[in-house]
């Protein structure tokens, strides 16, 4: 069975762990090693994950298996996003051999409940143009509503499909 708990600043060094044991096998086709090195600096530092939590009220939830007590994968979401009535999911990301078992639609789901519980009517989420996962967010019912390409300093540049599910 898998548990879908809220994250504290003392679980910050298992969601490092996952970012870098995932971001390579993730984006490894997409993007320059040096990008990803970059971003894994600019999003998972210690401070910049605080920052998340305290300044920009991210709320991370973890996926664990009760079996083994190993913490699968995490997601980030915002309630509320930029004053609207969406919930916009930062991060979710799951170790290699956790995907396809069904725990990154326990995350989205997770993260749904509360949305919904907030009087938040959908989802939103920003995914690489390039990423795989693309078909696993239509899957669970997200569909593409629009493109950003955002540039993160560095020379480097996201280019992110933006896309929603209704709740």
């Amino acid at each position: 069975m898998i548990t879908i708990t809220q994250a504290t600043e003392h679980d910050l060094p298992i969601i490092q762990d996952i970012a870098h044991r995932t971001w390579p096998n993730t984006f490894g086709e997409i993007l320059s090693p040096s990008q990803i090195s970059y971003m894994l600096d600019m999003m998972y530092s210690m401070e910049a994950l605080k920052s998340q939590i305290d300044d920009k009220k991210h709320v991370f939830l973890l996926a664990k298996d009760d079996s083994t007590q190993e913490v699968l994968g995490y997601s980030s979401y915002e309630l509320n996003y930029k004053g609207q009535a969406l919930t916009k999911i930062h991060k979710i990301y799951l170790l290699p051999a956790s995907q396809g078992k069904g725990v990154g639609r326990l995350l989205i789901d997770a993260v749904a409940e509360v949305a919904k519980a907030n009087s938040n009517d959908r989802l939103g989420l920003n995914v690489n143009r390039y990423n795989k996962a693309i078909q696993f967010y239509e899957r669970v019912g997200f569909s593409i509503v629009g493109n950003e390409d955002i540039d993160i300093g560095d020379g480097f540049l996201m280019e992110d499909f933006v896309m929603e599910k209704p709740l």
